[in-house]
């Protein structure tokens, strides 16, 4: 039997992922207007608020990776628990979310 998948990833694995070219879904769940202000290059953004009425984006990516980002890591890690009650058992978030990111990934992003 195989280990459940650890509910949350650090932003050094994830990005070490990201330049491996490994496939995955990067998933950011904060607001439009948060997104507008600053984001990760090829994240797709899916609310948080419309995630419900908007999973079916998600068909067919049941066995994909997804990782879930957030500000700061609160809204990703209840995102990756509901998407794992939904069905996709490889949810995780990222810890830290976008500003850990911003810390260790991307000094000159901007943060809030």
């Amino acid at each position: 039997m195989t280990e459940p998948l650890p509910l949350e990833i650090d932003c050094q694995t994830t990005r070490a992922k990201q330049t491996a070219g490994e496939s995955f879904v990067f998933l950011d769940c904060r607001e439009q207007d948060e997104f507008d202000a600053v984001h990760i290059a090829g994240t797709v953004l899916l609310p948080m608020t419309q995630l419900q009425a908007r999973v079916g984006e998600l068909d067919g990516r049941q066995d994909e990776e997804i990782i879930v980002h957030c500000h700061h890591g609160g809204r990703s890690l209840r995102v990756a628990q509901w998407l794992r009650q939904q069905g996709f058992p490889k949810a995780v978030s990222m810890a830290g979310g976008i500003d850990a990111w911003a810390v260790h990934i991307e000094p000159g992003m901007a943060r809030y």
